[in-house]
């Protein structure tokens, strides 16, 4: 068995492109057509099917793939075939994560790779995809950037940052010259962002795929509705929106709240049109984790790729603790 084959086989899988493939190794179209043709030979099964779409990896294939990028991963690394030095690095990341992570996380991070490893690139995936951990089982997302209530034994995670959460309103809201109560949540109405609901097998706020369940509701649910039950009152969710982005324009017209975690708000403060007040409830915080597989514990460049991560992440720890009084304002 020629290994090169490998190396071919797993491109192909991860692009699913024959060109983008031979790019990456640095052979010819024809060349990568011939290593598959090796390949199904030994093998004994097509492992791909041309489509519109792209290379469409057979049953066999998709078998395949997972444990032999794990072998080739090992072998890369007790060799040394590959050492990693992110100033001449040219690799490339993707990584999974929602518009909220991007804003706090990845916009910092993309700053500093600027200057640490000038021709590293990073590919964003929204993190709300349904497959998001048959897309890091295949190796086709490095690093998954959320907020998970179960990440399974094959996968590894790192605590990124814990947060709390405050409520938005617009300038000149009828609320925002008082303290903020618990009749105020119950009379006007709420943004909320969810990225799934009871529809898509959401379950107390979380979606579970293949033993990882993540977030789909980027507010405490609970708590408000156990506050606002105890005055007799129940909230009324008037828009919920996919993308956090959205949040700013809805409110600037209008005399709803939007519950939202700490450091988005800050980001979406920063034009000035919007106004921070801690909720008057206690509502629970949230922990940020990045997600992978524990093949890639011991990949150098996946190792950095984290690191790199974490530095760029923090915890908003003030409001967390709750150090202000409550219902003040941010």
């Amino acid at each position: 068995m020629d290994l090169n084959l490998l190396k071919v086989f797993d491109a192909v899988y991860e692009d699913r492109n024959l060109v983008l493939a031979g790019r990456r190794l640095n052979l010819s179209q024809s060349a990568v057509s011939h290593a598959l043709a090796r390949l199904r030979e030994l093998v004994g099964d097509e492992l791909f099917l041309r489509t519109r779409k792209g290379m469409l990896p057979t049953g066999r294939a998709t078998e395949m793939a997972p444990t032999l990028r794990d072998s080739l991963r090992r072998i890369e690394a007790t060799l040394g075939i590959e050492p990693f030095s992110a100033e001449k690095s040219d690799r490339r990341f993707v990584i999974a994560a929602n518009d909220h992570v991007t804003e706090v996380i990845v916009a910092a991070l993309s700053q500093r790779l600027r200057e640490a490893a000038p021709g590293v690139d990073l590919v964003i995936r929204p993190s709300t995809r349904l497959d998001l951990a048959e897309q890091i089982d295949i190796g086709r997302i490095d690093l998954a950037i959320g907020i998970f209530a179960q990440v399974p034994p094959r996968f590894n995670a790192r605590t990124l940052m814990t947060q709390g959460e405050v409520i938005l309103m617009r300038k000149g809201h009828p609320a925002s010259r008082r303290k903020l109560t618990l009749q105020d949540c119950a009379k006007y109405p709420l943004v909320t962002i969810s990225v799934g609901g009871e529809e898509e097998g959401a379950v107390d706020g979380f979606i579970l795929e293949r033993g990882l369940a993540r977030q789909s509701e980027m507010f405490d649910r609970h708590a408000l509705q156990e506050a606002l039950h105890n005055i007799g009152q129940t909230p009324r969710l008037r828009v919920t929106v996919p993308h956090s982005l959205a949040i700013p324009a809805l409110l600037r017209e209008s005399d709803m709240l939007s519950i939202v975690p700490t450091s988005l708000a800050r980001a979406l403060t920063r034009a000035g049109d919007l106004l921070r007040r801690h909720p008057p409830y206690q509502a629970g915080a949230s922990t940020t984790t990045a997600v992978w597989h524990r093949r890639n514990d011991h990949d150098a460049g996946h190792a950095w790729l984290r690191g790199m991560v974490a530095s760029v992440s923090h915890s908003p720890a003030a409001d967390v603790q709750q150090k202000k009084p409550m219902n003040s304002p941010l």
